[in-house]
């Protein structure tokens, strides 16, 4: 048989695509559905799977058909799903079971506390569970580091974005720490003079719901293949045959939830044009989380905030909640487009969410090369609250440090996607916009369908087969160049 140690090895990893699958919809129903008494239960069937998926990939065999396989007549394709394979092994065959099972455990325990712990303002108890994780997530970066060389930080940062370094990112995030202060600044004094009209709810449930369904058929969602639901933090799941996503509503406030559904949609288009001839494959799966972000980030910040978007999205945020003064077309984009430094990521403007980025990329950073403990997040984080945004956090640690899911289950080293996610967005939109000269047009007729064929030839359809560098390059022109997102700021917002 032609191919025999790669045939081996697809077959493999097809059987722990079908593991990961069920694990992410058992994840979202824990998110989204399963009653509280389930959640030992739910942490302990979940840590079966992940520890049953590390036996599976570390076997010895898998080794042995890794290296076989470099010598066998592979085409372009299956050498970048062989390399990706060998991503996947080498990141899983350095850890010991018990330490997977074991994060597994606390990562649950972690997060279901924090359910009841962040409404209560209750960081001793959460502290507590976190301190679990931490000592866990700095076990499994010293092992990573030992055998990549390296920071313990970038040990995992490698996990979420190939090839990225704290090195680089520092770089990056310099660069925007030198502009974007006196940005915020020139943007918030200009807004300061606009008297807006808020949006008077209440804003029944239900109709919200059917709004964001509305946005969702809009934005080209299939819904055979996806589903919209409720959770504390909004997330998308799922595999790309069964997307599920979520977001959360306040009967007060109408828009969160609205463009909640409109970042998730960008994550489930993604995974809904994977390459379906290699589903099941490693080289099928999305590139990375900041290319991931930059999906959502298009879809709710280049896209979903832009002036003709919001005009096109207008008429049936009327028909659903009858007019208002606030729904006059230049309150309702301003509204839209207001920069208002705020505790809460999520809802965060696109001009001061860096900000939040940048503050959680060097508090986790500094936790996990142990330069800094537990204890000492709350006091860092008002700290850099009150340095970036003016905005004291002291004792509020509900809206302060316990406001995220990601550390919860260790997550750490996901942060910087969100910004690296925003720079990547605002470059692709600048090609997107190069390549289709009636682009704006288009979007206020609310015709995607040139703008979405782009990204599906550009992003969608190569799924791992290209580096993140080779990906962005072949789209845009050039490798990440984060000059586009300051334009993008700038001309929108100045």
């Amino acid at each position: 048989m032609e191919n025999t140690h790669y045939q081996n090895l697809t077959r493999t990893f097809a059987r722990l695509s079908h593991f990961s699958h069920l694990s992410a919809i058992a994840s979202w129903d824990m998110f989204a559905m399963m009653p509280p008494a389930g959640s030992a239960a739910r942490g302990a069937a979940l840590a079966e799977i992940g520890v049953l998926q590390h036996q599976i990939l570390t076997d010895k065999q898998v080794g042995q058909w890794l290296t076989a396989a470099e010598q066998e007549n592979l085409n372009d394709v299956e050498r970048a799903n062989l390399r990706e394979m060998q991503r996947h092994y080498q990141q899983a065959v350095l850890l010991p079971e018990s330490l997977v099972e074991a994060k597994s455990l606390a990562g649950s325990k972690c997060e279901h506390a924090w359910r009841t712990q962040r409404p209560n303002n209750d960081w001793e108890g959460f502290s507590a569970n976190l301190k679990e994780v931490v000592k866990l997530s700095r076990e499994e970066a010293r092992l990573r580091a030992e055998a990549k060389g390296g920071s313990r930080y970038d040990a995992l940062l490698d996990i979420f974005e190939p090839d990225m370094t704290s090195a680089r990112l520092d770089v990056l995030f310099a660069d925007l720490k030198s502009w974007l202060p006196s940005l915020l600044e020139k943007v918030t004094d200009k807004q300061a003079s606009a008297s807006l009209i808020a949006p008077t709810g209440p804003f029944p449930v239900e109709t919200q719901r059917e709004l964001g369904l509305d946005a969702m058929r809009l934005l080209g969602f299939d819904f055979d293949a996806g589903r919209l639901d409720v959770s504390a933090h909004p997330f998308c799941g799922g595999v790309p045959e069964d997307v599920r996503i979520t977001t959360r509503y306040d009967e007060q406030e109408l828009f969160s939830a609205l463009f909640g559904v409109v970042h998730e949609t960008g994550h489930a288009r993604y995974e809904q044009n994977l390459p379906r001839e290699w589903l099941g494959q490693p080289v099928a799966l999305a590139r990375s989380t900041a290319i991931h972000e930059s999906q959502s980030l298009f879809f709710e910040m280049q896209l979903g905030r832009s002036e003709a978007f919001l005009t096109r999205l207008l008429p049936q945020i009327v028909s659903r909640f009858g007019n208002q003064p606030a729904f006059e077309a230049q309150n309702y984009i301003a509204w839209n487009q207001r920069v208002k430094p705020g505790y809460i990521r999520v809802d965060a403007d696109e001009v001061s969410y860096p900000a939040h980025i940048v503050l959680r990329y060097e508090i986790e950073r500094a936790l996990i090369d142990g330069d800094i403990e537990v204890e000492d997040i709350p006091a860092l984080w008002d700290e850099k609250m009150q340095a970036w945004l003016g905005l004291s956090t002291k004792g509020n640690y509900r809206n302060g440090c316990m406001q995220d899911i990601h550390w919860t289950d260790g997550g750490f080293g996901y942060f910087p996607s969100y910004t690296l996610g925003a720079m990547y967005a605002a470059q692709l939109f600048h090609a997107a916009r190069r390549a289709l000269p009636t682009l704006d047009d288009d979007i206020s007729r609310g015709d995607f369908g040139a703008l979405f064929d782009w990204l599906r030839q550009n992003i969608w359809q190569h799924g791992s087969r290209f580096s993140t560098s080779a990906l962005i390059t072949n789209a845009t022109g050039e490798d990440l160049n984060p000059r586009y997102f300051r334009q993008h700021l700038e001309a929108r917002y100045l």
